[in-house]
């Protein structure tokens, strides 16, 4: 992973995402996020320390290093739903995790346990149901 410039905002921690429906499943990983919407990573590490996956983006093209591949995009949501099973709204997560309340269609997002690093963000539509959950790493 790049080194974080000093005036990057950069998060680390956990995340596990929840979808329901009849094939329900489930993703978590540790993580580290630097940047913002427009140019920055996401690291995602298995529990053991392994890294599941690299993901970088930079003026609308984003990249996606695994284990298994290295994949170009135009979209960094259609990558990450390729890692986690499920789109995640990555451009209104770095808003949640600075305590805006982001706006995102079928999304709604519980703010309020952010001081102790938590945040727990619901997507009601489109169908199925999912809960992401992040615990921040003070």
């Amino acid at each position: 992973m790049q080194k974080t410039a000093p005036e990057e905002d950069a998060w680390s921690g956990r995340l596990a995402l929840q979808v329901d429906g009849q094939a329900s499943q489930s993703f978590s990983a540790m993580f580290e996020l630097r940047g913002n919407a427009q140019s920055g990573g996401l690291a995602l590490i298995s529990p053991l320390g392994s890294r599941i996956a690299q993901l970088d983006w930079k003026d609308g093209h984003a990249q996606l290093v695994s284990a298994q591949e290295t994949r170009t995009s135009d979209s960094l949501d259609a990558l990450l739903q390729d890692v986690t099973g499920t789109r995640i709204p990555v451009a209104a997560l770095f808003g949640w995790l600075k305590g805006v309340q982001a706006t995102v269609p079928g999304w709604r997002a519980d703010l309020s346990a952010l001081e102790q690093g938590r945040l727990v963000a619901h997507r009601d539509d489109p169908v199925p149901q999912a809960t992401l959950r992040i615990a921040l790493t003070r």
